[in-house]
């Protein structure tokens, strides 16, 4: 009894306690399978590495068989649970949660973390974000369909896992909770924030408990720029821009390029290419992060940084291209404190003597991943998160918002997941209407004041008419034609003839939504569905009216 309640309470766009308890679980459940996702690479890592993502100390040939080796596991894999259920990562989940509430099929997850872990253990270019955000909402998803919640409840709850998710991998609640409404979700509500927001705090509170609370952006040191810098980092963030519209063109190429190719020959491939890289370049092996310690490491070797950057762009834009399972993130962080490291190669000379290549790498990072992933909100507060630092907000602004607008207006450029979404032909756009109608549960607006009648019986049903109210809806049943809605046909009635009307129903289940409703009514404009027992399809819990929904779009969708 208390379930049902539960999810009638759910079925409303309200922020309520229980909402916001079920988001810390579903944190808690995106927190538990992301730290044993880290621990499994942290485990295989341990076995043949000194540090974690450190692959300098490997001998070449090590280097060059572990992708290939890695590749051909991933595609074996794969291959066993059908490839079918290959599509992965943050672009998949965007698509989810905007087109089926967030519901994640098990397969794709199973790929993801064992396809993941492979990668990153074996020192290929990508982040482990991908894989936590896609857990993350699958997490979620399963604890929604275990209570059979509402699909407006699912789709908060996803978004939930999705926030656990990115908090839990670099350990910035805050950024997660922006980057799900700036990216993932793409809406601000308050009965959504609020839920998302505690997912986040768990998720990361989470992993601090299991691997404490470092960063690796602790490692630089920033430094408050003059004045001076600021024309500078206008041009900085041109730059930015720039190289961000060039890395997503060249990443959606090299994606249709390779796209003829089967699934097999095209990981083997990627796992050639990184070995060939990682035996040229071991420092570009390995997620983002650890191109952080070198840029710490060695600010002044621009050689030495310009190497690692183009080898870690080739190995990140074929290994993501050619369907490696992992985040970008990751790497676009790693590849923009590279940049910021360079540039500030360029900009020591308006501050001679100033240590400020931990200030410029740190803001490298924030502009291209505003520029690739549109999200500049996101990597603003991931910044200000990552860094605990004032002095880095004024500057970190004026660099996203150049390169945004340049990547944007002048390039023409598009967030990298949507370009992906639209090559794969995976929706995530929906009407305002369908959009506004998702957020409200079938169970909150359905007329329960019915009456239904099992007989096809004219005689019946008219007493039954005579009998009811006029506002109170008859449904009758029979084998042969179903759930129907009687009532008197006005404009046929006359003294000698009464004229009954049946208007054919379709059933939704009590977990769905007005959007479900709406897209059953919307070609006709009229009639009504009937919402059945999810747990027992043959008890019918209400009636939800044409009427009723376009009453709710017309006048309640500012409350929506």
């Amino acid at each position: 009894m208390w379930l049902e309640t539960l999810r009638r309470r759910l079925a409303k766009p309200k922020t309520s306690v229980q909402l916001c308890l079920l988001g810390v679980s579903a944190g808690l459940i995106a927190a538990f399978l992301i730290i044993l996702f880290r621990l499994t690479i942290l485990f295989f890592q341990g076995l043949f590495l000194d540090n974690p993502d450190d692959f300098t100390t490997l001998p070449p040939l090590e280097r060059v068989l572990m992708p290939i080796i890695a590749a051909f596991l991933i595609a074996l894999f794969a291959a066993f649970t059908g490839f079918k259920h290959y599509r992965l990562g943050i672009p998949f989940v965007i698509h989810r949660i905007k087109s089926h509430y967030g519901q994640m099929p098990l397969y794709n997850t199973v790929n993801q973390f064992v396809g993941g872990a492979l990668a990153l253990i074996s020192g290929f270019s990508v982040g482990r974000e991908g894989p936590s955000v896609h857990m993350g909402a699958t997490g979620a998803s399963i604890l929604a369909d275990k209570l059979h919640l509402p699909y407006n409840a699912m789709r908060t709850l996803s978004g939930c896992g999705v926030a656990a998710g990115i908090a839990a991998s670099f350990n910035t609640p805050l950024a997660a909770v922006i980057f799900v409404m700036e990216v993932v979700m793409r809406e601000y509500k308050v009965h959504i924030f609020v839920p998302i927001m505690l997912a986040a705090v768990t998720g990361a509170l989470a992993t601090q408990f299991v691997f404490g609370n470092a960063s690796e952006l602790e490692l630089i040191t920033i430094t408050t720029l003059s004045g001076w810098h600021y024309p500078f980092l206008i041009l900085f963030g041109i730059a930015l821009g720039a190289v961000a519209y060039a890395f997503n063109q060249n990443l959606m190429l090299i994606i249709r390029t390779f796209k003829p190719l089967s699934m097999f020959p095209r990981l083997l491939l990627a796992g050639l290419i990184a070995g060939g890289i990682a035996y040229l370049v071991p420092q570009a092996m390995g997620s983002g992060m650890s191109a952080i310690t070198l840029a710490v490491e060695t600010p002044e070797d621009v050689q030495l940084l310009t190497t690692i950057l183009i080898a870690k762009l080739l190995a990140t834009l074929f290994a993501i291209g050619l369907g490696i399972p992992g985040g970008i993130i990751g790497p676009v962080i790693g590849l923009g404190v590279l940049m910021g490291t360079l540039m500030a190669f360029f900009a020591q000379f308006i501050s001679p003597g100033v240590d400020i290549a931990g200030t410029y790498s740190v803001l490298g990072m924030a502009g291209l991943l505003a520029a690739t992933l549109h999200a500049p909100l996101a990597a603003l507060t991931t910044v200000m998160e990552l860094t605990s630092s004032q002095e880095i907000i004024v500057p970190a602004m004026l660099v996203i918002t150049t390169a945004y607008v340049t990547a944007l207006q002048i390039f023409g450029n598009r967030s990298i997941f949507l370009q992906q979404l639209d090559f794969q032909g995976l929706s995530y756009q929906v009407s305002p209407a369908t959009e506004a109608l998702q957020k409200v549960g079938v169970m909150d607006e359905m007329d329960e004041n019915f009456k239904l009648l099992y007989s096809d019986d004219k005689q019946q049903i008219e007493t039954t008419l005579n009998a009811v109210d006029s506002q109170t809806p008859l449904i009758v049943y029979d084998a042969e034609n179903g759930y129907r809605l009687a009532e008197y046909d006005l404009s046929l009635m006359s003294d000698q003839n009464i004229a009954i009307n049946y208007i054919s129903l379709q059933g939704i289940s009590s977990q769905a939504t007005l959007a479900d409703a709406f897209d059953i009514l919307k070609d006709k404009r009229s009639g009504a569905v009937y919402i059945y027992n999810l747990l027992d399809n043959q008890q019918i819990m209400g009636i939800m009216r044409w009427d009723q929904i376009r009453h709710i779009l017309t006048i309640r969708n500012s409350l929506l």
